[in-house]
C-alpha cells in the first residue's frame, strides 16, 4: 500500500541511529471512526460529562473490542513511524497478516497476557545544538496506546475547561 524508498540503520559514535526513509502512501486511507468506535466514545463521555463523580470500573474490555484494536491500527499505521526494538514494520504485520496480528494481540488483551515490549532509544538533533533522546514503541504497544486513548479520552474531555487547549490530546 505504501512506497518505502529507503530505510537504513546504522551506528554512529556508540548509539544506534534509524534513518527513516520517506513514506509515500500509494492510496489514500480513510481513517473516520468507525460507527461502533463513535458509539462506544459517546456513551462514555456522556456518562462522564452527565455524572463527574462516575466511577468507569470496566474499562479493560473496552480496549480489546475488535472495532477498537482495528481503528487503533489503522490510527498507527497513518503515523508511518519506525520500527521498534523487534524491527517490525507496518508492512511486515501486512504481509504476515493484520487480521492475525490484530486477532493476537486481543486474545493477549482478553486473557491479559499483554506485555509491552522494551522501548527503542534513538538520539536525535535539537535545533538549539546537541541531541535528545527519543523512545520508539514497537508496533503492537502503539496500537495498546492508540487504543487505550480511544477509550479514555472521551471519559477525561468533559473536566477540561473550554480554553485549556494545550493539555487536550
Amino acid at each position: 500500500m505504501v512506497d518505502r524508498l529507503d530505510h537504513q540503520t546504522h551506528r554512529a559514535s556508540g548509539r544506534r541511529r534509524v534513518a527513516e526513509g520517506l513514506v509515500v502512501p500509494t492510496k489514500p486511507m480513510s481513517l473516520a471512526t468507525p460507527d461502533t468506535v463513535q458509539t462506544l466514545q459517546r456513551t462514555l463521555y456522556l456518562n462522564a460529562k452527565r455524572e463527574p463523580t462516575y466511577r468507569f470500573y470496566s474499562l479493560y474490555d473496552k480496549m480489546h473490542r475488535a472495532d477498537v484494536l482495528a481503528h487503533a491500527y489503522a490510527l498507527t499505521r497513518a503515523n508511518t513511524g519506525a520500527p521498534g526494538v523487534d524491527g517490525v514494520r507496518h508492512d511486515d504485520i501486512e504481509e504476515d497478516g493484520r487480521e492475525q496480528f490484530l486477532a493476537d494481540l486481543r486474545c493477549e488483551l482478553q486473557e491479559k497476557r499483554y506485555k509491552p515490549d522494551a522501548v527503542l532509544r534513538v538520539m536525535i538533533p535539537k535545533a538549539s545544538g546537541g541531541e535528545r533522546p527519543l523512545g520508539i514503541p514497537t508496533v503492537r504497544d502503539r496500537v495498546v496506546q492508540a487504543a487505550a486513548k480511544l477509550v479514555l479520552e472521551p471519559i477525561f474531555e468533559p473536566d477540561f475547561t473550554e480554553n485549556a487547549y494545550g493539555y487536550r490530546p
